[in-house]
């Protein structure tokens, strides 16, 4: 059971996978039309500008620790994943004023993909174009965003590196 933050109601964590298997299989059937449309560059240019204006919108609760409070940012942002232990598995590998570096050792949307027989290379452009929710997300914010989305060989998934905005 996870918490809903905005309710303070227990959610089954069944719930939250079967959250985001939807999610995955909405990206994966955007992104199958948009490349039998426009071929797979396109694709994945137009899905990763719509995953990076959703990462735009929820940029704003963040916004107030921008572009410096990065200490404060990974407490607020690890703790909005809703039940993020457990789907996501994150390791935070540097947190201090010049740097936050989360490893996601797991992703719901990339185990649903895989679930669905998703080859590697697809894999990878999905995770590319879905990682841009965390671009638009920490950018939004007034941070500088380098992370890193999964490829194949690679363990686990994505790697978050914020670090201080052009202000700071």
């Amino acid at each position: 059971m996870s918490e809903n933050s905005k309710t303070g109601h227990l959610v089954p964590i069944e719930w939250l996978q079967a959250a985001f298997n939807m999610r995955a299989a909405a990206y994966a059937n955007i992104f199958d039309v948009l490349r039998d449309a426009f071929g797979t560059q396109k694709s994945v240019e137009l899905l990763s500008e719509a995953t990076r204006r959703m990462g735009v919108a929820a940029g704003a609760r963040f916004a107030d620790l921008g572009p410096d409070g990065l200490v404060a940012l990974k407490e607020r942002f690890l703790g909005t994943i809703p039940a993020g232990d457990i789907l996501f598995q994150p390791e935070v590998r540097q947190s201090d004023d010049e740097r936050l570096e989360i490893k996601f050792h797991r992703c719901p949307l990339k185990e649903a993909w895989q679930a669905m027989g998703r080859s590697d290379d697809d894999l990878e452009l999905l995770c590319k174009a879905g990682g841009a929710i965390d671009g638009g997300l920490f950018k939004a914010a007034g941070f500088v965003f380098k992370g890193e989305t999964w490829r194949p060989g690679e363990e686990g998934c994505c790697k978050l590196v914020v670090e201080p905005g052009p202000a700071a």
